[in-house]
């Protein structure tokens, strides 16, 4: 394993700039549009990342750390949040009750897909993170 080296200020600016859009996008896909959770996410993913990558330097690919630790800290607020009353009804009756609130059809599914893969084991839940929150064809995601 290559040996990293602890990073400068400038250095860990300069990720930042080239890492917070894509990973804010990342995160705020897979927060129901909840954004209070989206921000408060990305703000503890790179606070792990400064004190990591200060004293060990930048992995080889700094957004996929990001990337990586983002998804495990939006699958443990899941995990630790209580079911909304609809996560025991069938997909229908979950659409009608979007349909009669004001939350956005969008951020209902969001939210549902990130309770369920909180449940379901990772290889199966990166499928459906890839086909719902990244919006791959199922060509894209069998490649």
């Amino acid at each position: 394993m290559r040996r990293r080296t602890p990073l400068t200020d400038a250095a860990l600016r300069q990720i930042y700039a080239d890492t917070i859009d894509p990973l804010y996008g990342y995160v705020s896909r897979r927060c129901g549009g909840d954004r209070q959770l989206a921000e408060d996410v990305t703000q503890e993913t790179w606070l792990r990342a400064v004190r990591d990558w200060r004293a060990a330097g930048a992995p080889a690919s700094p957004i996929a750390w990001l990337t990586t630790v983002a998804r495990n800290l939006v699958l443990n607020h899941a995990r630790r949040h209580v079911p909304l009353a609809h996560d025991d009804l069938t997909p229908g009756q979950v659409l009608a009750a979007v349909e009669a609130s004001d939350v956005t059809e969008s951020a209902a599914i969001a939210t549902l897909v990130t309770r369920a893969l909180a449940r379901v084991p990772e290889r199966e839940a990166r499928l459906l993170e890839l086909f719902h929150f990244e919006r791959q064809r199922v060509a894209q995601i069998a490649g």
